[in-house]
């Protein structure tokens, strides 16, 4: 015979199922086992019991006749036994959401745990990595390294005369940095704007003829001399600071530290962010210790590559070893960082005869040694500067005779320093993470335990009716 239940005992016994899932929540949350392991689907347990509800005793309805099931099944008592059941329906279904975004947290806690397990141990294999390269630097006696100079009086004052050209400029962004960097160095306390300032353009490379770097500099302008340039954006920010109404605010940043000296910065000064600067993305010429940019040599038509080329503007300038490797935030140097996106392919020629004969495949400019000067392709810059720039690139560079493995090392620890300091990043960026994740979890899980309580309740509210049946 098919079972029934009474629709007035329905509300007690799913409040009791409700009430006991709800005692049991705090023991499915605690500590031991895995914290994160999520309880019974509520909804089944509410559907389980609903399927349990049947009368004891089937035969108390054997002598029942048609006119009492009639009064009992009325059409207002059929009325709030679908509203009952719809409540049910409703309570199941958003427990369910809320079990689900339970489980969601739990499992972005996992990822986020298992991401620090494997940075922790990544930082510490890098820190072991470093200390052996160290110690390897450590067997070189740096006494003994031979440091030699071109002779050529002229390079020698050259960097000097850089310094000094951008020091006229007193009212410029790049002369109160300079000024601010020398004092950072006496006060290494003082002047955190210039930790992430790397230099002045002008001060960032050298060239080896003194005709070559006033050409280079010439085709970059004076503005883009005395740029400024940086590691990130936060580098950037810290220079110059606004206030609410969106105006400078003159006692802070550069700005305050040139009133402080009585040189107040005068219009407008460039800044250049590496980290905002799309690298170049080809390969490297292979031993090349200058770690030049493989760059395909232009083609004429019949396939020769033009008389009188000299090379490309961006892999003829030196660079100090310290700045070979990984000074931008996102790993680049500065040849493949800056000076590739100041100069890009600017082709070098002898003279313009040349120039203008390779004129097909010159697409990003180019220059020739007596002083002609394409800009872009159509082009031309054609007449002569009546007042050369003053200032430009140093000419000649400082060379080291190091023993033989000492820089490959020494660029190594460079890299590797900052991929830990990579890992740093991340995993306060995971630590972050895994406590709002943490927090979200127990935010879902203090909102379930609360609706299946105040579910309870509301359940508890339908009225005791006098009989009836409702099919299974």
């Amino acid at each position: 015979m098919r079972g029934a239940f009474s629709s007035s005992s329905a509300p007690v016994l799913i409040c009791q199922s409700l009430r006991n899932a709800t005692t049991r929540l705090p023991a499915m949350f605690g500590a031991g086992g895995d914290p994160w392991r999520m309880p019974p689907d509520p909804a089944a347990q509410l559907s389980y019991s609903t399927r349990k509800l049947v009368v004891s005793d089937p035969s108390s309805f054997k002598h029942a006749d048609t006119n009492s099931l009639d009064m009992v099944t009325s059409p207002d008592m059929q009325n709030a036994g679908k509203s009952q059941q719809a409540e049910v329906e409703l309570i199941a279904a958003h427990s369910k959401k809320l079990q689900d975004d339970l489980q969601e947290q739990g499992l972005k806690i996992k990822h986020h745990e298992d991401n620090l397990k494997y940075l922790k141990t990544l930082k510490s294999n890098l820190d072991e990595t470093i200390l052996d390269m160290q110690v390897a630097l450590g067997k070189y006696d740096k006494a003994s390294f031979v440091r030699t100079k071109k002779e050529d009086p002229a390079h020698v004052k050259s960097e000097e005369e850089t310094i000094e050209n951008i020091l006229k400029h007193e009212n410029s962004g790049a002369a109160i940095v300079y000024r601010m960097k020398i004092q950072a160095k006496a006060l290494p306390s003082d002047h955190s704007l210039t930790k992430d300032v790397i230099g002045i353009v002008a001060t960032l490379g050298k060239v080896d003829d003194n005709n070559l770097s006033r050409l280079l500099s010439e085709y970059l302008g004076l503005e883009t001399m005395l740029a400024v340039v940086c590691k990130t954006y936060e580098g950037v920010k810290a220079l110059e600071v606004y206030n609410r109404e969106g105006l400078i605010d003159k006692n802070l940043g550069l700005h305050g530290f040139a009133a402080s000296i009585g040189k107040p910065l005068a219009g407008r000064f460039l800044v250049i962010c590496l980290e905002d600067i799309r690298p170049f993305a080809g390969e490297f010429i292979a031993d090349d210790p200058q770690r030049r940019l493989a760059l395909l040599k232009p083609r004429l038509p019949n396939g020769e590559t033009p008389s009188g080329f000299l090379g490309f503007a961006v892999n003829m300038i030196t660079i100090e070893p310290h700045n070979l490797y990984c000074t931008s935030k996102n790993g680049g140097s500065l040849r493949e960082t800056l000076f590739y996106h100041l100069f890009s392919n600017l082709q070098v020629y002898r003279s313009r005869e040349d120039m203008v004969k390779a004129l097909t495949c010159i697409r990003n400019g180019a220059i020739s040694l007596d002083g002609g000067m394409i800009r872009n392709s159509g082009v031309f810059s054609l007449g002569r500067h009546e007042k050369d720039i003053d200032l430009k690139f140093p000419t000649g560079s400082e060379m080291f005779n190091l023993p033989e493995g000492y820089l490959e090392i020494e660029n190594s620890v460079k890299e590797t320093k900052w991929k830990r300091d990579r890992t740093c990043e991340d995993m306060k960026r995971e630590q972050d993470l895994f406590t709002h994740a943490r927090f979200n979890y127990e935010k879902k899980k203090q909102e379930l335990i609360q609706f299946l309580a105040k579910s309870s309740s509301n359940l508890s509210q339908y009225p005791m009716g006098s009989g009836g049946s409702t099919p299974r």
